[in-house]
């Protein structure tokens, strides 16, 4: 059983920066590929980018491609997902999770959630 929790949320300008962390305990973190989602009011869970178990393959939606950046250190039990360039359409309660598959873009394919952290972008 894996516990995840996020971090790093807030309200920033259009154009800023913020950086979401999530750490990981009560499994073996470098076990599993990770993801981020988010979900927009009154929107279903939407894939953002993933990152496979050592780290050295990550995949994107192509609306963050160039802008967001995931990256993990297993001996940190730590997923991050650095966030520039942000837009008001990047609202949204942003998720970590914990799957089996790397390139899983369905919420579906992933077993473990935090409880997520609001990113809001003003305009």
């Amino acid at each position: 059983q894996v516990q995840l929790v996020e971090s790093g949320g807030g309200l920033v300008q259009f154009g800023g920066s913020l950086k979401l962390s999530c750490v990981a305990s009560g499994g073996n973190f470098r076990d599993y590929p990770m993801a981020w989602f988010r979900q927009a009011p009154g929107k279903g869970q939407v894939f953002v980018a993933a990152i496979n178990q050592n780290g050295d393959s990550t995949f994107y939606t192509d609306v963050v491609k160039g802008r967001f950046a995931i990256s993990r250190d297993n001996a940190k039990n730590t997923m991050w997902l650095q966030m520039d360039s942000l837009k008001p359409e990047d609202t949204a309660v942003y998720y970590c999770a914990a799957g089996r598959l790397y390139v899983a873009t369905n919420p579906i394919q992933y077993d473990y959630w935090g409880q997520g952290t609001q990113v809001t972008v003003s305009s």
